[in-house]
C-alpha cells in the first residue's frame, strides 16, 4: 500500500523507479569489475608496463585516452611502420586471463621481425605463454619458446624473432587451458 501512495505523491510508475534502479545496479557494476579485474575492452597492444613511467596505460593518456587496445604508432602493413630488430624489439602486451583466454588473441607481426612480449596474468590462474611454429605449439614441443608461471598480476617477457615460413601461433599449456581454447594467432604480414 505504501507503493501505491509513494508512485501517486511522484507521478512516476514503480516499474519506471526499478527499471532505472536496475540499469545503473548494471552500470555500477561493470564498471567495478573492469576497474577490479583491469580487464581490458579490446585487445591490448603496446608498451605499457607497471612502473615504466610512460604516463599510464599503453604509454599515455591513461584509460579513456589512447588506452587499452591502443599502439603506440604504425603496425605492421601501415605506413611508417618500423619493425622490430634483435637490437631494438617492438614490445607488445598481452593479457592472459581471467580466465582461458588471451587478450588480444591476434597479434601482425613482420616477416623477420623481433618482438618482446610481457606477458600479464590478470585473474588468480596461473598461465604460460608459448609462441613460435603453429605444430610446436600445439604439440606443446619441447624447446619452442614460453613463459611458465606466471603468477597473478606478473609481467614477465619473451623475445622472439619470426623469421621461418609461419604459420605461427601462441598458446598456454597449463592442464587444461590450450583445450579450453587459450590460445591465439600469430600473423605475418609481408
Amino acid at each position: 500500500m505504501n507503493e501505491d501512495r509513494s508512485a501517486a505523491r511522484t507521478g512516476i510508475p514503480m516499474w519506471v523507479l526499478f527499471l532505472v534502479a536496475v540499469v545503473a545496479l548494471v552500470i555500477a557494476t561493470a564498471a567495478l569489475t573492469a576497474t577490479l579485474l583491469g580487464r581490458p575492452s579490446s585487445p591490448v597492444v603496446g608498451g605499457w608496463m607497471p612502473g615504466s613511467g610512460s604516463g599510464g596505460m599503453m604509454g599515455g593518456g591513461g584509460m579513456m585516452g589512447g588506452g587499452p587496445g591502443s599502439a603506440t604508432g604504425p603496425q605492421p602493413g601501415e605506413s611508417g611502420f618500423v619493425p622490430g630488430t634483435a637490437a631494438s624489439p617492438r614490445t607488445i602486451q598481452v593479457v592472459a586471463g581471467p580466465g582461458f583466454a588471451f587478450s588480444p588473441s591476434t597479434i601482425a607481426v613482420a616477416r623477420g621481425e623481433t618482438v618482446t612480449f610481457l606477458v600479464t596474468t590478470k585473474g588468480p590462474t596461473v598461465h604460460e605463454f608459448m609462441v613460435g611454429p603453429a605444430d610446436a605449439v600445439a604439440a606443446d614441443r619441447d624447446g619452442t619458446p614460453e613463459i611458465a608461471d606466471i603468477g597473478m598480476m606478473q609481467t614477465k617477457p619473451l623475445t622472439c624473432t619470426f623469421d621461418g615460413p609461419g604459420p605461427y601461433t601462441f598458446a598456454c599449456h597449463v592442464d587444461g587451458h590450450f583445450e579450453a581454447g587459450m590460445r591465439g594467432v600469430i600473423s605475418l604480414v609481408r
